[in-house]
């Protein structure tokens, strides 16, 4: 049997390993007790994520698509906005943003209405009520930009009429048209929902997605806007998540 001798090199790297893994054990040690300690005093309480702040000695938690933040004892829950002095960054927002961030690819496209204009190269998706005035205003923008396909989810949220209308849009011969016909001119479908629907499943998704109000627009790079966005800040954020994307491509 040959001996192999380890040197002071090697044994600095390993030291160097373990104590990394020392260190993240206890890091986890400590998330699993903020969470535990919050689960005790809110039983009812659903944590998607516990992570140190990184400012203080705060915790971040993350539940029902908003941030709170509480200390290693969950003595407190603060709830607000976090913002750095110096930078004058709204942390809250821009960790949001990367929390609740969706994978574009993995929406499903065939539960939505297909709108293309120009070659369609750049990508929306959007969750509309079809009773939103506010989505009937960002219609309008949105049918009027170039090189672009948009997948529109029916989200009936506002009322019983607008799950009818829903339905009744997607059995029609043209959903498109029924759509605009809908949300531009103030036509209302004439055909009866009795076909097969995703609007149940939109419903669901838009749950799941802790999207609570319309519209709401998902850009290719994952991040989400709520809100009737001008056409200008919807073409400087399809250009800013197209080279995101193009980016991510190239490291692949």
């Amino acid at each position: 049997m040959k001996l192999i001798r380890t040197t002071s090199g090697f044994k600095a790297a390993l030291c160097a390993v373990l104590t990394v893994f020392s260190l993240s054990a206890v890091a986890q040690a400590d998330l699993d007790t903020v969470k535990k300690e919050l689960l005790k005093k809110y039983p009812d309480f659903t944590i998607d994520r516990v992570t140190k702040a990184g400012y203080g000695d705060l915790y971040e938690i993350f539940t029902n698509g908003e941030i709170l933040y509480t200390d290693a004892k969950a003595t407190f829950l603060l709830v607000g906005t976090l913002v750095d002095t110096t930078t004058r960054a709204n942390i809250s927002e821009e960790r949001l943003q990367k929390l609740s961030a969706i994978n574009f690819k993995d929406l499903p496209l065939d539960q939505a209405i297909k709108l293309v204009r120009g070659n369609g190269m750049r990508k929306i998706a959007i969750f509309e009520d079809p009773n939103c005035g506010y989505c009937k205003r960002f219609e309008q923008d949105v049918n009027t930009l170039e090189n672009v396909t948009a997948y529109i989810f029916p989200y009936p949220i506002l009322s019983p009429d607008s799950i009818e209308k829903s339905k009744a849009i997607w059995c029609s011969p043209d959903r498109l048209k029924a759509w605009q016909d809908t949300m531009l001119r103030a036509k209302p479908p004439t055909t009866k929902g009795i076909c097969e629907t995703p609007v149940e499943k939109n419903v669901a998704l838009g749950q799941k997605l802790h999207v609570s109000g319309t519209p709401l627009t998902i850009f290719e790079d994952g991040e989400r806007i709520s809100g009737a966005l001008p056409k200008e800040r919807i073409e400087a954020k399809m250009l800013s998540a197209s080279k995101a994307m193009t980016v991510a491509d190239a490291k692949k």
